[in-house]
């Protein structure tokens, strides 16, 4: 696209179905790498990736040649099928569906990439549902309680 100029930077999050610890530390560098390889094959840039067993933080700069949507729905559908064909995961591997999107200026992306990073030691003090919900009032969202995602009984 000639004479067309963006800065979008997404923090992208999912969760896996159920919200199942299902990431495992053995493999999880690898199915990054192949999330990486679907978001920049579709001409966007990963500035940082990172997660926990049950879900996972993507920061982007995003090109506007493509529906968001249909980015995350390539990277999901992708994604479980590499993990199952690897039979990385016991028993099949699902995204949970839905997806979480935020924007962000380029001054706020190094406190971003810095939250990614470190996602193990912020859900020592934080679970994934009050994180999450953190997310949506933030960024003023209004949700609906019976969509949003609920802790494992």
């Amino acid at each position: 696209m000639s004479n067309t100029y963006t800065q979008i930077h997404i923090h992208l999050i999912f969760a896996v179905q159920n919200r199942e610890s299902q990431i495992k530390k053995e493999w999880k560098d690898r199915l990054y790498q192949y999330i990486i390889s679907i978001i920049q094959g579709e001409g966007h840039k990963v500035l940082s990736i990172n997660g926990m067993p049950d879900h996972i933080h993507i920061l982007f700069g995003f090109r506007p040649n493509q529906a968001l949507s249909d980015l995350v729905k390539k990277v999901k559908a992708n994604s479980s099928r590499w993990i199952n064909s690897n039979h990385l995961s016991m028993g099949r591997f699902n995204w949970q569906e839905g997806y979480a999107a935020f924007s962000y200026s380029k001054s706020q992306i190094s406190n971003v990439i810095t939250y990614i990073e470190n996602q193990e030691q912020h859900h020592q003090k934080t679970s994934f549902l009050d994180e999450f919900k953190i997310f949506l009032e933030k960024f003023e969202i209004a949700y609906d309680h019976r969509y949003i995602f609920h802790n494992i009984e």
